[in-house]
């Protein structure tokens, strides 16, 4: 058979094709359309195509990915100071959060102990800005300790500076 006539005999198939789809009441090349009775009444608000407000949108899509207890702490470590208040934040500053563990680092020895003291009144209001069980423990850092590791004259081997002390 030449290739002009095997392209005429698919032509015609795909027309035939095509006016069977019509005769049944189809689009033939288009996605078929859904009518509001074939879709369940439950599902018929959360197709989608009901407009919705910016923050329920935002929050579904927090809550599908699992990034809720993240997003959560984020926000409390971006409002640090409304959380504590301003005068132990002035003080204090959050540096991480790990599987429940929230770290803050003090700027004294002193504010840490403080801190230390108040950790359970603190554990009380991040309960109540990001719900229970979210942070389950403060762990408070002192300041930190310099480094005797750097520089030119930098000892190798031994205890470095450290045994010039004692």
């Amino acid at each position: 058979m030449p290739v002009g006539d095997a392209e005429e005999a698919a032509a015609a198939a795909l027309a035939r094709a095509r006016a069977a789809a019509r005769a049944k009441g189809l689009r033939p090349g288009l996605r078929p359309r859904r009518r509001v009775k074939d879709v369940p009444v439950g599902e018929r608000s959360s197709t989608g195509r009901d407009p919705r407000l910016l923050g329920e949108q935002l929050d579904q899509f927090v809550v599908e990915r699992g990034w809720a207890v993240d997003v959560a702490v984020g926000a409390v470590i971006g409002r640090w100071p409304q959380i504590v208040g301003p005068e132990i934040a002035q003080h204090c500053t959050p540096v991480e959060f790990v599987e429940g563990v929230l770290t803050v680092r003090a700027d004294s020895t002193a504010w840490a102990t403080q801190l230390r003291l108040l950790s359970s009144s603190l554990l009380t209001r991040l309960a109540e800005e990001v719900g229970e069980g979210t942070v389950a423990e403060l762990r408070v850092a002192g300041p930190g300790s310099p480094s005797w590791s750097r520089g030119q004259r930098r000892v190798q081997d031994g205890r470095g500076p450290r045994d010039t002390y004692g």
